[in-house]
């Protein structure tokens, strides 16, 4: 066995016994412990359904101090934990483990305090993505990440993921706009990353733990960076021939000096979708189209938006629509922000994927994406990120045809180990978590994998912290469970799965 391998072998052993149910539970008082099957069954998979594991106990705390002491307890007794915020994560990253516990932070959701003058706010993990906004918006602020699920996802998943959204071209992912962490080791010591600045002396252990899902220990309170609305805001829906016009002129724009705050990209598939879900006005008959949004100075923001409307109309635009008030600015983002909700309109089920690629390779790696979908006999709609390059592939299936839902899973591996392979990365925003440990490999070289593993090692020896994720291992490379299927008699109500 490798290395890597051998650092990151699941060490934590403890199960949860009776007597560790009734102290925990009288850590997190009345409320905080879920122990009927039944109600177990709501934590057993994340936003990725494919794979789906019932844990032993959910613990709801409502402080930093009782999230301590659970998890003092969990390294005591050697039991596994995962943390899970809202759980619309895409990757398996808040994916139970067999006779673990899941401390959840959904009755986390104060916000603490906030700093008008700083631009700053401080808030618990289970504050939602918008909520931020909402509460600061009368003081003209706003949190800029904003991922499509942001009505629900909540600031704790956003920090172990380092979720992004349509706007990151401009305004960067979440590690850009967290300033502090509280943060409860392994060992249930509670400490401060960061501080009042983005730029701290010494090693920036708050970047560390941004982005890594979950592995190194539990986030409790954030301070995040606010922003002051733009003076001006202006949105078009340019329409294109062919997904590689529509990629040229993304990299033209770029390559003008012009940074748009979100460019955003749909192929025809994705358009069909959104439209049966939102009636957003998207034209269904073409074959590609961006939405370009560009804010800041009103006098920079219109000369820009000329200059942006040029350039489609040199890569061959078939159509511009500029949204003429807020209202329809709104309509334009509401159906964007639904495609992955909107795919249930024309298939039963599907895979999400998260990759990144050069901008300048856009065209080339849609084109190839189009030919793996053809050999596969599987449709594969696109939306994503243009600006930045960040693909989210979704490989429709129907899991009532037999093999079907394997061909998806597999497809869905190759097109983001393609990404590898275009020279980006195998994710962009939704992380690694359960779904591509393996793919991990394509990634990195094995002293890459053990650098990752002694960090990780360094923050949780007993190996307590989410398990089984990010890291590739035997057990998930060489025994992988595949997508979840009922058992036959489960199905038929003779058995039931706790």
């Amino acid at each position: 066995m490798s290395n890597y391998l051998e650092l990151v072998a699941e060490k934590a052993t403890g199960r949860v016994t009776p007597r560790i149910a009734r102290e925990i539970g009288e850590l997190v008082g009345e409320g905080g412990l879920i122990s009927e099957p039944a109600q177990l069954r709501t934590y057993e998979c994340d936003g990725l359904t494919g794979f789906r594991m019932v844990p032993a106990l959910v613990v709801l705390p409502a402080s930093t101090e009782e999230v301590a002491a659970v998890v003092r307890v969990c390294a005591r007794e050697g039991i596994p934990f995962v943390a899970r915020g809202a759980g619309t994560g895409l990757s398996g990253g808040a994916l139970p483990v067999a006779d673990g516990i899941v401390i959840g932070l959904a009755r986390m959701r104060r916000i603490l305090s906030v700093d008008v003058d700083n631009q700053r706010a401080v808030v618990q993990p289970g504050v939602t993505n918008s909520g931020i906004s909402a509460a600061v918006a009368e003081h003209d602020l706003y949190f800029a990440p904003d991922p499509s699920s942001q009505v629900v996802c909540t600031i704790g998943g956003n920090v172990a993921e380092n979720s992004g959204g349509a706007h990151c071209l401009k305004y960067g992912f979440t590690t850009n706009h967290v300033l502090r962490l509280t943060f409860v080791c392994a060992d249930g010591e509670v400490v401060t990353l960061g501080g009042d600045s983005l730029d701290v002396v010494g090693p920036d252990l708050r970047a560390v733990v941004l982005g890594s899902e979950g592995t190194l220990g539990i986030v409790t309170e954030i301070t995040v960076r606010l922003l002051r609305r733009p003076e001006a805001v202006r949105t078009l829906v340019a329409d294109f021939p062919d997904a590689e016009r529509a990629g040229n002129a993304v990299s033209d724009i770029i390559a003008a000096g012009i940074v748009p705050a979100a460019v955003e990209m749909l192929d025809s598939l994705a358009i069909e979708a959104c439209e049966r879900a939102v009636q957003a006005g998207y034209s269904t008959d073409t074959p590609a189209a961006l939405i370009v949004e560009l804010d800041g100075v009103a006098v920079e923001v219109d000369d820009e938006f000329e200059r942006v409307q040029r350039i489609c109309r040199d890569n061959a635009s078939t159509g511009i629509r500029i949204a003429s008030d807020p209202a329809e600015r709104a309509l334009v983002w509401k159906g964007r922000k639904a495609a992955f909700a909107a795919m249930g309109r024309i298939s039963p089920d599907y895979f999400v994927q998260d990759g990144v690629i050069p901008r300048t390779k856009l065209g080339a790696t849609l084109t190839r994406i189009s030919e793996m979908s053809r050999d596969a006999g599987l449709r594969v709609a696109n939306v994503f990120h243009a600006g930045d390059g960040n693909l989210h592939p979704l490989v429709l299936y129907d899991s009532a045809v037999p093999g079907q839902a394997e061909q998806a899973e597999h497809l869905a591996t190759a097109i983001v180990e393609l990404c590898v392979e275009q020279g980006g990365s195998i994710t962009g925003e939704h992380g690694v978590g359960s779904d591509k440990a393996c793919s991990m490999l394509k990634m990195f070289t094995e002293p890459d994998l053990t650098v990752m593993a002694l960090v990780r090692s360094a923050f949780d020896p007993g190996g307590v912290c989410n398990p089984g994720k990010v890291l590739p291992t035997p057990r998930l490379c060489g025994e992988r469970p595949g997508p979840w299927r009922p058992h036959p008699l489960e199905a038929a109500g003779v058995i039931e799965r706790f």
